[in-house]
């Protein structure tokens, strides 16, 4: 045991005499490569825990938290109750992916198609079309902070890229409905049900799943306990599409699926990237 200590020591004298022989662009570098992969080990890990859990508080309950403290007009709030997918609505499923990624059950994480046609309406100026698919939201919700920059964005597409490999589409669905946003401080749909309408959200009917998901790219400013004109509208334009897409089989195998949508879904993320290289900056000026 002694020999087996002395041995440690000496391997720590020896790593800390290199480490001082290093040039100041070694260390540097030595630095960034162990960073670097101990936050990749760190994304993994995170992305394995969350495919059987879900996250014990995300970046934006946090932020939330702290709006909240901040401001002596707003009340702080922190409703949360994560259920099993078991006990959600189908009705919840069959609204939010109509209403938010019609594609969720073809796509690898990403719709190209709406991506591009995003980028490009972006850069004329005008209001961004939806491009982010549930995936996507996801991986944001839960692991990233609502920040708008590229950088967030790249790691956004690193973390959908990874929980499309490791959970199911079923998990990724269920997890998205627990730490979603559905009201200033009110977090996941059983928390939402029991705020607005007084049960679970394992009993949500048509029109009351239709009310959360309408909400949801507005969470602050909207209200599906009292909807306004507006979000009633917008509410009955869900509930039709839900009625002519019918029930989303979430354990659904390729064979399930129309071949016409799985090869929209052709291209990946890296054609994306490629297209707004090659022809993205002549495409926007049309």
């Amino acid at each position: 045991m002694a020999k087996k200590k002395r041995n440690n020591k000496k391997h720590s004298r020896r790593g800390l005499k290199k480490w001082k022989q290093l040039s100041f662009g070694g260390k540097v570098w030595r630095f960034l490569w162990v960073a670097v992969l101990s936050l990749w080990l760190f994304s993994i890990l995170q992305v394995l825990y969350c495919a059987v859990f879900n996250p014990p508080i995300t970046p934006l309950m946090v932020k939330r938290l702290v709006e909240q403290v901040k401001d002596p007009d707003r009340a702080v709030r922190f409703e949360r109750d994560y259920v099993s997918i078991d006990h959600i609505s189908q009705n919840l499923v069959n609204a939010v992916v109509v209403s938010e990624d019609g594609l969720f059950m073809y796509h690898n994480g990403f719709d190209v198609k709406q991506l591009k046609m995003s980028y490009i309406e972006g850069k004329k100026g005008r209001r961004h079309r939806g491009g982010s698919t549930i995936s996507m939201q996801t991986a944001k919700n839960c692991f990233l902070p609502h920040k708008h920059s590229m950088v967030r964005k790249a790691v956004e597409a690193y973390y959908t890229s990874m929980i499309e490999l490791v959970w199911s589409k079923k998990r990724i669905i269920e997890c998205y409905l627990n730490v979603i946003e559905f009201g200033d401080g009110i977090y996941g749909c059983e928390a939402a049900a029991q705020h607005y309408f007084g049960h679970s959200a394992e009993h949500l009917t048509k029109r009351e799943a239709a009310l959360l998901a309408v909400c949801l790219p507005t969470p602050l400013r909207s209200n599906p306990g009292r909807p306004s004109g507006y979000l009633s509208r917008q509410a009955g334009v869900i509930q039709g599409r839900m009625s002519k897409y019918g029930r989303i089989n979430l354990e659904a195998t390729k064979e399930d699926l129309n071949p016409k949508y799985l090869k929209q879904m052709d291209e990946s993320l890296f054609d994306f990237v490629w297209w707004m290289i090659t022809d993205g900056e002549s495409l926007k000026k049309k």
